[in-house]
């Protein structure tokens, strides 16, 4: 019910209603409707449809409120992001490796003594993760292979074009996709929405290297 409803809310918001109209519909506490709706700000266009029922003069000023408190935390996010970037690159290959080898100890694949590999749901990371493999281990990109964990709901092949592109791998780097029984549109996390993405290499002395790598930094907490 909970995700139906936080679903409902941000449909009410992107046709340009207010907070208290959508608390009305679905009888929604303020605090949650806010958590549920502070990145989606109205429109200038929405605005001004505002402006023309009189009715809504005192929402429209809330709105307004709401839009600059938007702008202004992305404005401070970009100031620190900018300012993050400049104390943190350039990065060296060594510090590259280190940073692949936290990655790998958090979401890394670690049973298989033979397989590197890692899962995700985020674009981010697998171009990370990618990134690291070919250019720090040395890894060509054609021996990697792709492996998604679609839902039945999601379109095979949109998915499979879509990390392609991202990843810019061909489609016969691909394996066969696993399709989960469940349907996405039952899941409420953003980061579901173009499925889990595995990138994979079958080598036996990388993964020892990696492992080992791995062992040293934790050896020494």
């Amino acid at each position: 019910m909970r995700t139906k409803d936080r679903r409902k809310a941000i449909n009410f918001r992107r046709l340009g209603k207010t907070y208290s109209e959508i608390r009305t519909k679905l009888h929604l506490s303020k605090s949650t409707l806010s958590g549920w709706l502070k990145d989606y700000p109205l429109t200038d266009k929405q605005l001004i449809n505002l402006h023309k029922h009189i009715r809504y003069k005192k929402f429209i000023a809330i709105e307004k409120t709401r839009r600059t408190k938007k702008q202004n935390k992305d404005i401070r996010i970009e100031r620190i992001y900018e300012e993050e970037k400049t104390q943190i690159l350039p990065i060296s290959n060594r510090e590259l490796y280190l940073a692949g080898l936290l990655l790998y100890l958090g979401e890394g694949v670690k049973g298989d003594n033979s397989t590197v590999g890692l899962n995700n749901t985020d674009p981010k990371v697998v171009k990370l993760f990618l990134y690291w493999l070919v250019h720090n281990l040395g890894v060509a990109k054609s021996r990697i292979r792709v492996s998604l964990h679609l839902y039945q709901d999601m379109e095979t092949e949109q998915y499979i074009q879509y990390w392609s592109g991202m990843l810019s791998m061909p489609k016969n780097q691909f394996i066969k996709p696993y399709i989960k029984s469940s349907n996405r549109s039952d899941i409420d996390q953003k980061g579901y929405g173009k499925g889990t993405c595995g990138l994979y290499i079958y080598d036996r002395k990388l993964k020892l290297k990696v492992m080992a790598g791995i062992s040293a930094i934790t050896g020494m907490i």
